[in-house]
């Protein structure tokens, strides 16, 4: 028996072979009666479309890319062999975005993860399998990034802006300035202590900001830098309460600890605990991202909730738009965050800003 074509399934539903391309390419743009039967006709003659004959004839690939780097958290790895839908990292929810969207387009999705070492490789690899990809800041070096953008449409995800490329990101200094502003103002804490992510994170550094800013408004000194920097990791969570309450430890502690994202702060609180400090009674701890973990932790984590699922529905967004226009002007969309304050600085679970 011969391998079934597109044609024979075109005959077989009664419509054109370019509908039944346009059925598999970009599923919105047929009827739902004609696509149900188009795939329906598919289905009885065991019918799967070649993405790499597709691909000679419309010089495309159906497939859209997203690469980002792997900060590998062992102890994420162990909480999640235990219990896997306790944890979400923010890149799985960027994933989950991205791919509902690129579905939605017609689109197969390609995820590459990759360390420093190895982004630049890995980010010309992908490229040249996909139509469009979208990158999270830091995942490879520019002079990468500025070769591929070459040859493919390229989205910039958080970070700062790429000349020439479309680009998304969250607010990240109003979530941060929120945050601090409650620590300092509802909860009249004075000694926070910031535990920053690596020097080169542009998302970590405008948290920073947002921290500095919200201590100028409540006329306290300003903190030129970071009191500690980690790897964005539970791990780097719990070595940032060594270093603050260890037997080595120098100076007060802090009142507060304010975390670059949720992953340092659920290390940060396992780690406190551990050492009996109640956390709100001792001592305050926020994060920033809102992944699921932290509504699950106890006490429950006070955090900024940013659209990470939002990230990569717009970035899905500005690759299409990219491959209908290539000379449209590049854009750049910032997306809202809001507080989200819980029983870890001290209010009751749940409780909005």
């Amino acid at each position: 028996m011969s391998t079934p074509t597109v044609y024979d399934v075109a005959e077989r539903a009664g419509v054109s072979i370019a509908t039944v391309s346009r059925v598999y390419r970009n599923p919105d743009s047929v009827r739902g009666e004609t696509r149900e039967r188009v795939l329906a006709s598919a289905r009885e003659l065991g019918y799967v479309p070649s993405g790499s004959a597709r691909g000679l004839a419309s010089r495309s690939t159906g497939v859209l890319g997203l690469c980002y780097p792997d900060f590998h958290d062992a102890e994420a790895d162990s909480a999640t062999a235990s219990d896997p839908g306790e944890v979400t990292l923010y890149s799985d929810e960027v994933i989950r975005g991205m791919e509902r969207a690129a579905r939605r387009h017609g689109y197969a999705l390609l995820i590459a993860s990759s360390h420093a070492d190895e982004a630049g490789v890995r980010l010309t690899e992908v490229a040249g399998r996909v139509d469009g990809l979208a990158v999270l800041a830091q995942a490879v070096p520019d002079e990468a990034l500025e070769m591929v953008a070459r040859r493919v449409p390229v989205v910039v995800l958080a970070g700062e802006p790429y000349d020439g490329l479309d680009h998304v990101k969250v607010a990240n200094f109003d979530g941060q300035l929120q945050i601090t502003r409650h620590l300092l103002s509802a909860h009249r804490l004075r000694r926070l202590a910031f535990v920053g992510g690596p020097a080169d994170s542009p998302d970590g550094e405008a948290r920073f900001l947002g921290y500095q800013a919200a201590h100028l408004e409540a006329g306290l000194p300003l903190p030129a830098e970071p009191d500690l920097r980690g790897d964005l990791t539970q791990a780097a969570g719990r070595q940032a309460v060594e270093t603050l309450f260890g037997a080595s430890a120098k100076g007060s502690r802090p009142q507060g600890l304010v975390f670059a994202n949720d992953q340092m702060a659920v290390g940060g609180l396992h780690a406190l605990q551990e050492r009996g400090v109640d956390v709100p009674g001792d001592i305050a701890v926020t994060g920033f991202d809102g992944i699921p973990l932290s509504r699950l932790v106890r006490p429950t984590l006070t955090t900024v909730l940013q659209p990470m699922g939002r990230l990569g529905v717009e970035a899905v967004e500005l690759l299409v738009a990219r491959l209908a226009e290539r000379d449209r002007a590049p854009e750049a969309r910032l997306l809202p965050v809001a507080a989200v304050l819980r029983e870890s600085c001290g209010c009751p679970a749940g409780t909005g800003a």
